[in-house]
């Protein structure tokens, strides 16, 4: 990948040429390929609207993305958004700033939902699901007014990891966040192309960019969250078997419906002996 200023995206420049950053960036721009593909996110002529939290990593997701987009691999329109949901001291000026110096299309919406999750939730409950219910609505209605046909959310490995573990504990249920889904009203996809890309990579990736990173003020300020909890087991079980996150997420990849439960997935009733 040649860096110079003609045959990169600015969201690039400035980028570090030591070996170490190659390695990671050829490494999560491959990984968001290969999600893409295998997962048949590309609609020839397709506009996508990158949601844009200015956490670690949504930049990544958009560093990428406009990367491929750039160099003729990403056959589809991007455009940025982010939504200012009126939380106390978000830096408003931030994301406007860097998004125009990066020659980024891009659109910010502000929509008071802080106000709305203070007042509804009980006090000592967690606010995330509330929060994001309401900001998935905004986003997909204003995808609808961007003519997108696909949102896009910057969910990484370790996301669908302790997803799908949080619905096991907690939810009696095996379910993760999938790569791809249609919303209910089926007018949208979800994609989330980071999905094979390791947290710890986008977070030594856009720290290596210099990134101007806006803390969820939200979600941070509570302690104790079932994700927080199950991030921390997945963290002990990488410290004494290091790769274990990889392997797990591979068992998401690696189904096997007659081995698991459920009759509605393997008809276990008309299963027969080869006599």
């Amino acid at each position: 990948m040649s860096d110079t200023p003609e045959e990169i995206h600015p969201l690039f420049q400035g980028a570090p040429r030591t070996t170490e950053f190659k390695k990671l960036r050829k490494r999560i721009v491959r990984y968001v390929r290969e999600a893409i593909d295998q997962y048949g996110m590309v609609e020839h002529g397709a506009k996508w609207l990158i949601c844009l939290s200015g956490g670690k990593d949504s930049y990544t997701l958009l560093a990428v993305l406009y990367e491929l987009q750039w160099r003729g691999l990403l056959p589809v329109e991007l455009i940025a958004c982010n939504l200012d949901q009126g939380q106390p001291g978000f830096p408003a000026t931030v994301l406007p700033e860097f998004l125009e110096r990066m020659q980024v299309k891009h659109r910010i919406e502000y929509e008071d939902t802080y106000s709305i999750v203070m007042d509804k939730v009980p006090e000592g409950r967690t606010f995330c699901s509330l929060c994001s219910r309401l900001r998935r609505g905004n986003l997909y209605r204003i995808a609808r007014e961007e003519g997108c046909s696909a949102v896009v959310l910057g969910h990484h490995r370790d996301d669908i990891l302790e997803t799908f573990f949080m619905n096991l504990f907690h939810g009696g249920r095996l379910a993760t966040m999938p790569p791809k889904l249609v919303n209910e009203k089926g007018d949208l996809f979800v994609f989330r192309p980071l999905a094979h890309v390791a947290e710890a990579d986008c977070e030594r990736f856009a720290n290596a960019m210099n990134y101007p990173i806006i803390p969820c003020g939200l979600c941070g300020s509570q302690d104790g969250l079932q994700r927080q909890q199950v991030k921390a087991l997945l963290d002990s079980w990488e410290a004494r078997n290091p790769g274990r996150r990889q392997v797990m997420f591979r068992a998401l990849m690696n189904a096997r419906p007659s081995h698991l439960l459920d009759p509605k997935l393997f008809d276990f009733a008309e299963l027969k002996l080869k006599l």
